[in-house]
């Protein structure tokens, strides 16, 4: 794992840097809301959608700062997301990374304005790449047919009795969907053809689920002090999760069985390869 360490740390101090220049100033009138901004956006966390990008670009030989753009954005959309998801009218989160959440530092109105200007700022940036796709790519993620769609779902399954298609739904659109855009979007900025970029949207696709899965997992097996969040709210909600309705130990068979299968799609892949099958490994050892 020390090759997977070593290229999060990069691409984290990479795509900070350019956070760093493209987030509005916290003296830049109105205040409060680039405080609230910069707060979210610097907690901490891996970067792992902007890594993802930096991943597929270089894998397809993708030459310039185009990547640069797209992991600034792929950054802000998931920030927003979870400004979003940690609000009481959500799940009602007080802690993230560590941290008391955005609602609970600036109050819900500014939250919620927070990941509003997040989500514009990133096509802001990402429009710098020069290309449309790019644009469709995350979009389209975003969406009711995306991540949108999934929170949608989520929270109409609260509560009630659900089948395994409709959390697998869930997963793929509320968590995969990103996660697989900032793959494509990657291997776009770069200019793979249809192809490539497809073998990456199956990989993310496999990683994707896992990561979820694997959270589920976590939200019953670790601790608040452990992952810098509140955990046990997938219970209390009654949410829609792969353990609530297999169990734990099959929701671990079936995380391996997808990494397994990630590996399998990056031994296609070019340069990078070694890091992208490490980096669906690590979807699995983050919760060992």
């Amino acid at each position: 794992m020390n090759q997977v360490n070593e290229f999060l740390k990069e691409s984290k101090a990479r795509v900070d840097a350019v956070l760093d220049r493209v987030l509005p100033a916290t003296t830049h009138r109105p205040g409060v809301l680039h405080e609230a901004m910069h707060y979210s956006m610097m907690a901490g966390g891996k970067r792992l959608r902007p890594a993802l990008c930096y991943a597929a670009f270089e894998d397809c030989g993708g030459q310039g700062d185009a990547a640069d753009w797209g992991a600034a954005a792929l950054e802000m959309v998931h920030t927003f997301s979870l400004i979003h998801d940690d609000l009481p009218c959500m799940d009602d989160d007080d802690f993230r990374r560590g941290m008391p959440t955005c609602h609970k530092k600036f109050g819900e109105a500014m939250a919620v304005l927070a990941g509003d200007a997040l989500s514009i700022l990133a096509f802001h940036v990402l429009a710098k790449a020069g290309k449309a796709e790019a644009v469709t790519v995350l979009s389209e993620a975003l969406g009711s047919d995306g991540m949108l769609g999934g929170q949608v779902v989520d929270i109409l399954s609260e509560g009630k009795p659900c089948t395994l298609e409709t959390v697998e739904y869930i997963h793929v659109h509320k968590t995969s969907a990103l996660i697989e855009a900032s793959l494509e979007l990657g291997a776009v900025l770069a200019g793979a053809d249809a192809e490539r970029r497809k073998l990456y949207r199956d990989y993310g696709r496999a990683i994707g689920l896992a990561f979820q899965i694997v959270d589920d997992i976590l939200d019953i097996e670790s601790s608040t002090e452990e992952l810098g969040k509140d955990v046990g709210s997938d219970v209390e909600n009654q949410k829609a999760t792969y353990p609530a309705l297999v169990g734990l130990e099959e929701s671990k068979k079936q995380a391996r069985i997808l990494v397994d299968r990630a590996v399998e799609l990056a031994g296609r892949m070019g340069p990078r390869a070694s890091v992208l099958a490490d980096l669906a490994r690590f979807m699995v050892e983050r919760g060992n």
